[in-house]
């Protein structure tokens, strides 16, 4: 069937209307930071655990849960991760916080932060030229580095899963020191 999908246009007329929209932003704290939907909370896609969402949801049980990220990736892999534990009521918002800004959905602006899709590009590009520069100066077999990383962007692409960007999430520089730096 397919995880169920609304327009930022139509996430702020349902907002406007006063009725209560639960919005989880599972973007790393450091990108919620940057910029984020006025009444989103902030679950990273690696801390998001169904039940324990669920639990504290209280008397919205059989409410929608609407998910948003950068783009829509990481909030269907959340949708989809709900819907393998039972929770089907799940809503993915198509085109992610900067569709939800141009739709003109309140956001709240914070500190200026690197997207974690450009820290991918950036480590990715590197690690495969230093593969190709230690191959060339140092050991043929050094490609391998190159080789692995070319392999682990075919499988991202494949899945739709990003280790490198699994890894790059729990980094330091996106995560915030303090609860109080996140909600600046």
């Amino acid at each position: 069937m397919g995880t169920a999908t609304i327009s930022p246009a139509a996430l702020n007329e349902l907002a406007k209307s006063g009725r209560k929209v639960d919005l989880i932003d599972v973007r790393t704290p450091v990108e919620f930071r940057e910029v984020h939907v006025a009444f989103a909370r902030n679950v990273p896609l690696d801390q998001l655990d169904p039940q324990a969402v669920i639990q504290a949801r209280s008397g919205l049980v059989n409410d929608p849960l609407y998910f948003v990220c950068r783009s829509g990736g990481r909030s269907q892999q959340a949708c989809d991760k709900f819907e393998k534990a039972g929770f089907t009521n799940v809503v993915n918002v198509e085109g992610g916080t900067p569709a939800c800004e141009t739709a003109g959905v309140a956001v709240v602006r914070g500190k200026k932060a690197m997207s974690l899709e450009r820290q991918v590009r950036i480590a990715a590009g590197s690690l495969v030229l230093v593969g190709v520069i230690l191959a060339y100066t140092v050991h043929p077999y050094l490609i391998g580095i190159s080789a692995f990383v070319g392999a682990g962007l075919v499988f991202a692409g494949i899945t739709d899963t990003c280790g490198m960007g699994m890894i790059l999430a729990r980094m330091p520089w996106n995560q915030c020191r303090t609860d109080a730096s996140c909600a600046r």
